[in-house]
């Protein structure tokens, strides 16, 4: 066992006050004087007192850990939302706790599973590609861990959630390359599981209608989110008899597949086709033809808004109500 660990007694008794008061203050609490917080918020980190989890979860129920579940961390738009949740916790005491679904529904439902097995207070999910159920997460309310999706949702379930308005950001896309005088536009969409594919198809063929443009089966595609079904799905638009003159991606990630493979097929990129994609990442300005447009998705602000959203839930449990969230998405355009 370690030698010399301080107690809160003797973090107290240093101070010449109740163990109750250091307690509270630890917790900013409102009824404790600024200054008492000040000094022993300094004296705890002078001689290292760290609170004991275990006491803590015995008296409150709370382990002051939550867990997240998302498809791929190594996705700046995850790790930005990622940020926005850690902000926001961080606020209230807590920890976060990331797993990754690698869009597989059975390591999903084994993240969640294992979250509950720990004991967190509250889960923060974006669901993997191939998830089309929401019995796992109706497993961790049962345990009385509330459950927020944000970003990927699903929207008949009964969970609060944060998204983007996706059909607003295709429509605005679409009616931007229109202005520029493209009228043979496809669609990099995403897979049919997931809600946002849906939504993005319909601001796609809204956009078009309003404009007179007839819908060509043709030019939709919808890829698995992998490198190799975004190669297959691309040159298949490419090798129509009239390929199209503008490509809308589910996301950047996709947007650059797609133009590698237009780039090695002796296409310039912006000139014999442009691109506009989701997620307005920070990698494309180092692009020297990036995408003419992307529309901002804001990862952090949705990630803090499912944040706030969840700590609400978990300190007020019996009043916590579902809540429905939009982002409102931006269209950014760029100098081609």
């Amino acid at each position: 066992m370690a030698a010399n660990v301080p107690t809160m007694k003797e973090i107290a008794k240093h101070l010449g006050v109740s163990i109750t008061t250091v307690s509270r203050a630890l917790q900013n609490h409102p009824r404790i004087g600024l200054r008492t917080r000040e000094q022993v918020h300094e004296l705890v980190q002078k001689m290292g007192y760290v609170p004991n989890s275990t006491a803590i979860y015995l008296k409150k129920k709370c382990t002051y850990n939550i867990g997240v579940v998302l498809p791929f961390l190594t996705e700046q738009f995850f790790s930005l939302a990622i940020s926005g949740i850690e902000d926001t916790t961080a606020k209230s005491g807590y920890s976060v706790l990331v797993v990754q679904s690698r869009n597989n529904f059975e390591r999903e439902q084994a993240a969640i599973t294992s979250l509950i097995k720990h004991g967190v207070d509250g889960i923060i999910v974006s669901v993997a590609s191939e998830t089309q159920t929401y019995r796992h997460l109706d497993e961790a309310q049962r345990h009385g861990i509330p459950v927020v999706l944000f970003d990927r949702v699903i929207k008949k379930a009964p969970n609060s959630c944060v998204y983007s308005d996706i059909m607003v950001g295709a429509y605005e896309a679409i009616a931007f390359l229109i202005a520029r005088g493209l009228t043979r536009i496809a669609l990099l969409n995403g897979p049919n599981t997931l809600q946002a594919t849906e939504e993005r198809l319909n601001g796609y063929v809204k956009a078009l209608q309003e404009h007179g443009i007839g819908v060509n089966i043709h030019y939709i595609k919808s890829v698995n989110l992998l490198r190799e079904d975004t190669i297959r799905k691309t040159n298949e638009l490419l090798n129509l008899p009239e390929p199209p003159q503008a490509i809308l991606a589910f996301h950047d990630y996709i947007a650059l597949d797609a133009m590698q493979v237009c780039k090695e097929r002796g296409m310039h990129i912006n000139k014999d086709i442009c691109f506009v994609s989701f997620s307005n990442l920070s990698f494309c300005s180092y692009l020297d033809h990036p995408p003419i447009a992307s529309i901002e998705q804001f990862p952090y602000e949705m990630g803090e808004k499912a944040a706030e959203i969840l700590m609400a839930a978990v300190a007020n449990p019996d009043t916590a109500t579902r809540r429905e969230v939009i982002i409102k998405s931006k269209l950014i355009q760029r100098q081609p």
